[in-house]
């Protein structure tokens, strides 16, 4: 797995406040920014939204919104595993 060194990274932050200070170094505004776009978009598409909702509700795009929509019903699982387990 060509990522496995990130994700073992990733697993070893300790709190919020540790996470955040890495991914600012990690990450530039715009990336975390487009990060915290799609999981609002993930949870308002499991919340059931429509693109048009979801459009109005967010700043994200209708490609991002496909995009994300794409990865819930074709990909592995991750933002349900995530959103499911925070509600």
């Amino acid at each position: 797995m060509e990522h496995k060194r990130l994700y073992d990274t990733i697993l070893k932050l300790k709190d919020l406040q540790q996470a955040e200070a890495f991914f600012k170094d990690l990450c530039t505004e715009k990336e975390l920014k487009d990060f915290s776009d799609r999981l609002e978009v993930a949870e308002k598409l499991l919340e059931g939204k429509t693109y048009d909702q979801i459009s109005k509700e967010t700043s994200a795009s209708s490609a991002t919104i496909a995009r994300v929509n794409r990865a819930i019903m074709y990909g592995k699982g991750g933002y349900k595993s995530v959103i499911q387990n925070d509600s």
